[in-house]
């Protein structure tokens, strides 16, 4: 039980990627908070780990856009479990588009949602982890920034960003023994991913992956597991790239 005792606050909780952290995260002792903006598929998740696990869990349905929103869901989590010992920054947004069509609306939102969203999250949890000289981060990027994708140059300059706000973030709060991470998926096997790549796109993806599977929302919740707990107590500012082998670096 690599978590037990610990406070784990994940964002964009509702399904995929978050979904299956909050599973791992559950099984391995900790209590959840669950930040979403689609609140009956996250009370459903909320609702589902209660009764398959011993762990406690808070939902909120929020827009990560607002910062009272997150405020006050700190404050109702500090007030029920305690302190925020972990943040999983993975809420995020990928539609397609071509740059030249591309409206600032577009790009505003993208940038708002992928990237601004972890300024205000962060920003809310690391009082108390500064406090306790403790605490993990763990921030979702996407394999996208090492590979350049066509018509996401939006959300390929968010996730860069992410990885950005790791890395100087690191460097700060280093000293305070709070562990700043990041992990880049690949191509996920998620049930959104049908809204905006065809069957011959995700083909050419598993074609240059070393592994030749899907990568599972599994595997990244596996990894958020060992950036969350003490196995990863000598790592900081780094950025784990997930994506079956397909980019190295």
């Amino acid at each position: 039980m690599l978590l037990t005792n610990k406070v784990a606050l994940i964002t964009g909780s509702a399904n995929g990627i978050g979904q299956a952290t909050a599973t791992v995260f559950a099984a391995q002792g900790a209590a959840l908070v669950l930040l979403d903006r689609n609140g009956e598929a996250n009370q459903r998740t909320a609702s589902e780990l209660r009764t398959n696990s011993k762990s406690a869990v808070l939902e909120f349905t929020l827009d990560l856009r607002d910062r009272s929103a997150i405020d006050a869901a700190f404050s109702t989590a500090r007030t029920q479990l305690g302190p925020v010992d972990i943040l999983v920054n993975n809420a995020g947004v990928y539609p397609r588009q071509s740059f030249l069509e591309m409206t600032e609306q577009q790009w505003d939102d993208m940038q708002a949602i992928n990237l601004k969203s972890m300024f205000h999250t962060t920003q809310a949890a690391l009082p108390d982890m500064l406090s306790r000289r403790s605490g993990k981060i763990v921030n979702i990027s996407s394999v996208t920034f090492h590979l350049g994708m066509a018509e996401l140059t939006h959300y390929v300059a968010s996730k860069g960003g992410v990885i950005g706000l790791t890395r100087s973030l690191a460097r700060e709060v280093g000293p305070q023994n709070i562990h700043v991470n990041c992990i880049t998926p690949g191509a996920i096997n998620v049930e959104a991913e049908k809204l905006f790549v065809t069957e011959d796109q995700i083909k050419a993806w598993l074609d240059q992956q070393s592994l030749k599977r899907r990568i599972l929302p599994l595997d990244i919740a596996r990894t958020c597991l060992f950036l969350s707990s003490e196995l990863s107590d000598g790592l900081t500012g780094q950025t784990l790239n997930v994506d079956g082998g397909w980019f190295m670096h």
